[in-house]
């Protein structure tokens, strides 16, 4: 049998599949294949070039690196971006009334958060973490995600310590941090949070702001029913309760809302403030 020439391969592959031609290589030809830095920078040592032609291809080579990282940095956030990734917000901050109507706010915790991205984002070789830095009495958190091949995108807040309720200063710094540790993650990968019925207040916690006081503005309690017109309760009156009322929710005897609830059963409608002040005596051993 004589053996198939170069010819009757060809041959029999474009009659195989003719919607895909195979190129031919002329006679004296070489196909040439396209070589990266990384093949330039191998020839050139095997060749003994000198240290400044090195030099110069090695940072050709890093440059090239970075520009492959940067791409499969777009490609795995534009496949992340595709999954079916939900942030609930479950925790609710308030009381409901004898109707049953809910008054005051729900977001989502930081763990909320991390529980729905970190997975999505490990599938696709991306990764998050945080630097933080406290300076002139504000606090600045860090977010940076991280492709495998060293691509990184990073958002930066700053806040200062939360001074609500009587928390001690690791307390304040801890409650910022948290606090900012949640909207820089969400704002670097372009997520939002959710809930069921947002009654037209929704997008406090769907678009973070550099301003870590502001955002504590717009999670402040707001009626979701409309109220009984009344006259507020007197600070002067709540300010000689509140060590007493303090112990009651600190011993876990009554919980913000029900303190609340017992407080406007009076008939004066506290602020506010101070529901937010009742709110914080719950956290003040967290």
């Amino acid at each position: 049998m004589n053996p198939a020439t170069f010819a009757d391969v060809v041959d029999v592959e474009v009659a195989e599949a003719p919607t895909a031609p195979v190129p031919t290589v002329s006679a004296g030809r070489t196909a040439i294949a396209v070589a990266t830095p990384a093949d330039l920078l191998r020839i050139a040592v095997e060749n003994g070039a000198d240290l400044d032609r090195l030099e110069k291809l090695m940072q050709l080579q890093e440059r090239w690196e970075a520009h492959e990282a940067r791409k499969a940095f777009v490609t795995a956030m534009a496949a992340f971006k595709r999954e079916p990734i939900e942030i609930y917000k479950r925790k609710q901050v308030g009381y409901k009334t004898k109707e049953g109507d809910f008054v005051g706010y729900k977001h989502a915790e930081l763990s909320d958060v991390t529980d729905a991205i970190a997975p999505a984002m490990a599938r696709h070789g991306l990764s998050f973490d945080w630097d933080i830095h406290q300076a002139n009495g504000t606090i600045t958190v860090d977010c940076v995600v991280t492709h495998v091949l060293g691509h990184a995108k990073k958002v930066t807040m700053t806040g200062a310590p939360d001074t609500s309720g009587k928390k001690n200063l690791i307390q304040q710094a801890a409650s910022t941090i948290t606090y900012l540790q949640r909207y820089t993650l969400l704002a670097v990968t372009g997520m939002s949070t959710k809930d069921e019925d947002d009654d037209g207040a929704g997008g406090a916690d769907e678009h973070p702001q550099g301003n870590a006081q502001a955002q504590h503005a717009s999670e402040r309690p707001t009626a979701r029913a409309a109220q009984p017109q009344s006259a507020p309760y007197d600070q002067k009156k709540f300010d000689a309760n509140k060590d007493q009322w303090r112990e009651v929710v600190k011993s876990g005897r009554k919980t913000p809302a029900q303190m609340i609830k017992f407080i406007e059963s009076k008939g004066a409608l506290l602020t506010e403030e101070q529901k937010l002040t009742i709110d914080s005596w719950s956290h003040e051993n967290d």
